[in-house]
């Protein structure tokens, strides 16, 4: 026992692994090395998973492969003259380039160490600055190819991709609007911030046919798993594929940076991957000491009402996502509220989405929110500025997600339409 927490203590700190999932190990290897092992091992002996280092290696690539900054140039073009357009211009490439890579980190390290410069330059606050790239990068988390919502879909026992793809985009782009929102009542205080010249006609028409190949990656990776052509795992090999030879064709990657992309992805893919494996191993143990049954028998005693059943969901989601990152938290915690939430006829699809809304607000939170430190550092600015400019986001994004929890139809139309649900 001292030996395997000797040895397990270094091993989940120099992954960033919380204390608790480290414990779980020990627990089920003291228990029986054997079986530890098999459930370990049958939590990741899942063909669906590969779907996660593959679109994780796509993400790399665009990220190095001079995506980002065709999308930051159209974004550029859709907001136009709008109030603060630079600010605007960070939450919008943020959604586009969260469509095509789903991590909230991957967009607000590539948007904003491409914005920062140029509104430092045109007088914005970096607190600002860095809050706005904070606020909007955790879109790509909701927004497919989603790999948070591919971990949903496992830990609750086979919902459809496709339906979780679909019923992303909406809440998505609500979040993306309500950052928008809040940049606007920015930009009325703040009138130096001037507007760019005037783009021409032509100038736009040059810089949307550049995007074209990168905006019909979503396009041939969506409707292929939307419409059947292929699984999502298929999908994300084909994800991996199309951002490589557009890398190559743009000529912003060489063979010689394929080792570094390669090994950048396996360092994030398999930490996702191990947490998945152990989060089996708690979820094991919770089922065999009736956790999830004693919870729930917990909030049926103290309330019958659907609505207040779930106001406590979302307020423990929320400060679960704190210490905790987005793939732990779910792995953990889906098998205990799904059961809850089906119970008052929501729909796994609707609640998938609400989690998965719920944990980006938590990832941008303090104190441990991996992405406030990526954008304050890109940006170049201290924590402390940066949270104070996050405050009017947390509330309107707490507005959005009541409205997501509250009208199911906004996670449930596209699929429903799709015949997905």
């Amino acid at each position: 026992m001292a030996l395997l927490l000797a040895l397990g203590a270094p091993v989940s700190m120099s992954i960033g692994l919380p204390s608790a999932v480290s414990m779980v190990v020990v627990l089920g290897l003291e228990n029986g090395a054997v079986t530890s092992a098999q459930r370990l091992f049958s939590g990741i002996d899942s063909f669906t998973l590969l779907a996660i280092p593959f679109f994780v290696l796509a993400g790399v690539i665009m990220n190095s492969g001079g995506i980002a900054t065709r999308l930051i140039n159209l974004a550029k073009i859709v907001v136009g003259r709008a109030p603060a357009p630079l600010a605007q211009t960070n939450v919008f490439a943020n959604v586009l380039f969260g469509a095509v890579s789903g991590s909230a980190v991957a967009a607000a390290a590539a948007v904003g160490s491409t914005m920062a410069p140029l509104q430092r330059k045109e007088g914005y606050d970096r607190g600002f600055t860095a809050a706005t790239n904070v606020a909007s990068a955790p879109a790509g988390m909701l927004i497919p190819p989603s790999n948070t919502l591919i971990v949903y879909a496992l830990a609750s026992g086979g919902t459809s991709i496709g339906a979780l793809f679909l019923a992303g985009y909406v809440p998505g782009l609500l979040w993306a609007a309500g950052c928008a929102v809040v940049v606007w009542l920015y930009a009325r205080k703040h009138p130096e911030l001037r507007n760019p010249r005037q783009v021409t006609l032509r100038e736009a028409g040059t810089v949307f046919v550049q995007a074209i190949p990168s905006l019909l990656m979503i396009v041939v990776v969506m409707g292929g798993i939307v419409g059947g052509a292929f699984t999502p795992t298929e999908g994300s090999c084909i994800a991996v594929i199309y951002a490589l030879v557009l890398s190559f064709v743009y000529r912003t990657i060489t063979v010689r940076d394929l080792p570094a992309l390669l090994y950048s992805a396996c360092r994030t893919s398999s930490v996702v991957i191990f947490l998945i494996g152990v989060s089996t191993i708690m979820s094991w143990v919770m089922s065999y000491t009736r956790i999830p049954q004693l919870l729930a028998d917990s909030l049926f005693g103290w309330t019958d009402n659907k609505v207040v059943v779930l106001l406590i969901m979302m307020v423990l989601l929320l400060i679960i996502g704190i210490p905790l990152d987005a793939t732990p938290a779910i792995l953990i915690f889906t098998p205990i509220f799904l059961p809850i939430a089906q119970s008052y006829g929501i729909d796994p699809v609707h609640f998938g989405i609400m989690m998965v809304f719920n944990l980006c607000i938590a990832v941008i939170s303090p104190p441990s929110a991996p992405v406030l430190f990526v954008g304050a550092q890109v940006a170049g600015s201290r924590i402390e500025p940066v949270i104070r400019h996050l405050m009017p986001f947390f509330v309107v994004l707490i507005v959005v997600l009541f409205l997501v929890v509250f009208v199911p139809q906004l996670s449930t139309w596209l699929p429903t339409l799709a015949g997905l649900m």
